[in-house]
């Protein structure tokens, strides 16, 4: 019996990673979160199919803190990362990904849209912004943010 990979979409916030696993009926879920970033899926189609993938995601996570729901289409994971902080890609190779691998554009949520939609709560910079001035061209005012806070 051979093993097939289901669709899974991927986004991420800083602290955490999503995963989406297009299955539906899906039974046997098992899954497995291993601290150096390993995570392990595995299941029983609707027809019977067996279906497995092995993903080594790009930094460390807390094994303890990965979330799962099963819903009658897909399965939910929410894998938190050891750091917080942006992760380049989801996997740690630089290959191009499996094809069955897609970003989940509706949980997707860019840098900034994360930073603005936290900035009522007075949010302390701690010098991370150092990363942010690298951001592609991004316009970056420093004077604003000095302005702000010191």
């Amino acid at each position: 019996m051979s093993s097939r990979q289901p669709e899974v979409l991927w986004a991420q916030r800083s602290e955490k990673i999503y995963l989406t696993i297009s299955l539906p009926d899906a039974k046997d879920v098992t899954l497995k979160c291993e601290g150096d970033g390993v995570f392990n899926f595995s299941a029983v189609g609707v027809q019977g199919d067996s279906f497995t993938f092995t993903l080594q995601l790009y930094g460390n996570i807390s094994p303890e803190r990965c979330k799962t729901s099963v819903g009658l289409r897909n399965i939910l994971c929410s894998i938190q990362k050891e750091q917080k902080g942006w992760w380049p890609r989801l996997l740690k190779s630089e290959e191009k990904p499996a094809p069955y691998l897609k970003v989940d554009w509706n949980k997707w949520c860019d840098e900034d849209d994360e930073e603005s939609s936290d900035s009522d709560d007075d949010v302390e910079y701690t010098g991370e912004d150092d990363e942010s001035s690298d951001d592609g061209g991004m316009l970056y005012l420093p004077d604003l943010e000095k302005a702000r806070g010191n």
